[in-house]
């Protein structure tokens, strides 16, 4: 078959959900199909290649710029006047936000949906793949005056994403799903289409299929250890100002104190909070609360090698798993997932997954809370499962899966 996956890295050129689909395009290229990648960039970025797929780069370094110059409409920050005058000295993006906010017709989707059409006048596609979010690559797809099978790869919510105002909400969703023939759904957005639900017409042209995200770690270079010879608790990824947060881990370790184990975290977002917010978790474990904050990707991938335990933090949201969750099963360690709430979608992963350990937020941190964490860490610091088991365990989250899944939609 011939196949085209649109895939969009404007806004965050490191994001997993395009690198998930790009190494699944990669499979499928392995397999004999003739695979091509639009890949929406920033201009600035360079998305990387995907083995055996050819790729066709559209750059949008003027929304870039237009998101740089408005602070991607987060709240706080610079004041909105200065923000429009940074928009202005940029004629570029200026226009690109007229487009996009003013006209409602972002030059990202207009572009898109010309190149998908120029693309496959030029190759024949039997099968065109929007990988979203974002969703700008999905609404051109919509749009594009194409004969091939279109497949719209929903990794996050649109309408039901609670992290911003989406949009034209449900009614702009279901005009995407009555375009496409084929909608493909992580688990936590499959009810949407349950009887009753916003999505509920399109229930026959929905699968689920959950993240292609586990594979076998790559050996690091180096595993950073505790220099003093104590065992360490690791979390690897970014915070948020309310969807994912540490402030439960720091109370949960402060009223612990274990001296034989460290509490590190690495990783950006520390700003989003006030500057002494881990002192009171310092002035109890001193050096054994380690902050390095933001670091290169293979630096973090050691700090995870050398972890003894791995610290997951539940986001507040009922329908977006961690991206980082299926490495650290990969990794085969010992898991501390602290959820923030009862519906916590990650909470079926950690029931089949023999070394972890799950706790509230809402528990708080008395005795009996932290004499299971003691009782966790002592028992299980030092164990570790092959990644055969994790890959018999989360099968339907391996790559392979998602190519087969992949293949039998494109061939519909």
């Amino acid at each position: 078959m011939k196949l085209l996956f649109i895939l969009d890295t404007v806004e965050f050129p490191l994001a997993p959900t395009p690198a998930l689909a790009r190494r699944a395009a990669a499979l499928l290229a392995q397999r004999g199909h003739t695979v091509h990648l639009l890949e929406l960039w920033d201009g600035q970025t360079p998305p990387p290649a995907a083995p055996g797929c050819e790729s066709h780069l559209l750059a949008f370094g003027d929304e870039r710029r237009m998101n740089e110059a408005l602070e991607f409409g987060r709240a706080g920050g610079t004041p909105v006047p200065l923000r429009l005058a940074r928009l202005a000295a940029k004629p570029d993006a200026a226009l690109a936000a007229v487009r996009q906010i003013g006209l409602k017709r972002p030059r990202r989707l207009v572009a898109a949906r010309s190149a998908i059409e120029r693309l496959d006048a030029a190759h024949g596609f039997d099968a065109a793949v929007a990988v979203a979010a974002p969703y700008a690559g999905s609404f051109a797809l919509a749009e594009a005056a194409v004969p091939c099978t279109k497949i719209d790869w929903q990794m996050d919510p649109y309408a039901a994403n609670a992290s911003y105002s989406a949009p034209g909400a449900w009614a702009r969703e279901r005009q995407l799903a009555e375009a496409m023939d084929k909608l493909l759904v992580a688990p936590a957005m499959a009810r949407y289409y349950a009887p009753g639900a916003p999505l509920e017409g399109f229930a026959g042209r929905m699968q689920v299929l959950d993240f292609p995200s586990l594979v076998p770690p790559v050996p690091a270079a180096n595993a950073v250890k505790s220099e003093a010879g104590r065992r360490r608790c690791v979390f690897v990824g970014s915070l948020y100002p309310a969807l994912r947060t540490p402030h439960y881990a720091l109370e949960l370790f402060r009223a612990l104190n274990d001296p034989d184990w460290e509490l590190v975290f690495v990783g950006g977002g520390w700003d989003n909070y006030p500057a002494d917010l881990p002192e009171a978790c310092r002035a109890v474990l001193g050096e054994r609360l380690v902050i390095t904050g933001p670091l290169p990707k293979a630096r973090a991938e050691e700090y995870l090698a050398g972890a003894d335990v791995l610290l997951s933090l539940g986001n507040d949201l009922d329908n977006q798993v961690p991206s980082k969750l299926f490495e650290y099963f990969a990794a085969g360690k010992p898991v501390l997932h602290l959820a923030k709430r009862a519906d916590d979608p990650c909470l079926d992963y950690f029931e089949r997954w023999p070394l972890a350990l799950c706790l509230f937020e809402s528990e708080g941190t008395g005795g009996d809370v932290t004499g299971r964490l003691g009782r966790f860490l002592a028992e299980n610091g030092s164990r570790m499962l092959p990644f055969e088991e994790a890959a018999r365990l989360f099968a339907g989250n391996t790559p392979e899966h998602g190519a087969d899944v992949l293949e039998a939609a494109a061939s519909c």
